[in-house]
Formats: structure tokens, sequence, C-alpha cells
């Protein structure tokens, strides 16, 4: 049961990290064709604060909760858990690449800044 759970967290994650991304990408090219939805105050709300999250537990030096709980998950299932966070922990196994937290935490807050871009650019309606 609890990796069937754990595995109910990753993909929790895995739809909350393409949401940021995607959802940058979904403004500009939304914009550039027109599309209305893009510039919705609820979705820009959500996903500033979406990505407002991810920078400040990143400048905190803080592991996101989804992190922990699948990892609490699976050593409980008697799975090995995260030896590092989620983002580190997937570019590795997809890239075979490690960098240092603050890596990361330099890339979390360009993409932060990113968005904010995309306010000032395209403000939400």
């Amino acid at each position: 049961m609890d990796q069937a759970l754990a595995d109910a967290v990753l993909l929790v994650h895995l739809a909350v990290v393409l949401f940021v991304v995607g959802g940058l990408v979904a403004v500009f090219v939304g914009n550039g064709l027109g599309w209305r939805w893009v510039n919705t105050r609820r979705f820009r709300c959500l996903h500033l604060l979406a990505i407002g999250v991810v920078v400040v537990q990143a400048w905190l030096g803080a592991t996101c909760p989804l992190t922990s709980l699948e990892s609490w998950l699976r050593l409980r299932s008697g799975q090995p858990g995260y030896a590092s966070g989620f983002i580190q922990h997937w570019v590795h196994r997809v890239l075979f690449y490690e960098a240092p937290p603050w890596v990361f935490t330099a890339l979390y807050t360009g993409f932060g800044a990113l968005v904010g871009v995309a306010w000032w650019r395209f403000p939400p309606r």
C-alpha cells in the first residue's frame, strides 16, 4: 500500500513540475497565439504561487514536502528513499548528472525571475 501511495505522490509531484514549467511556456506561446486563458488571474496566480513556493524552499534549503513524503513512503514499503531532492534525483536518473544544491537554487531562482518577466510583459487580466 505504501508503494502505491509513493507512486501517487510521485505523479502529483510530476504534475506540479509540469504545471510550473508548462505554465510558463503556455504564457509565452499562448500570448503569441492569442490564447486568452493564459492571462486569466486564477491561472497566473496559481502559477506564481507554485514557482514562488519552489523558490522560497530552495533559498531556505528546505526539502519539498512531496519529496519527503514520497521518500518516507518508499522507505516504509522497503524501497530506497531519495538521497537528495526530487529534481536532483530524477535529473541524475535521466541525465546521469549531479550538481551541488546551489545549482538547483540558481536554476529555480532564474526560472522564478522568468515568471516575473512574464507577469510584467503579459499581465494577467
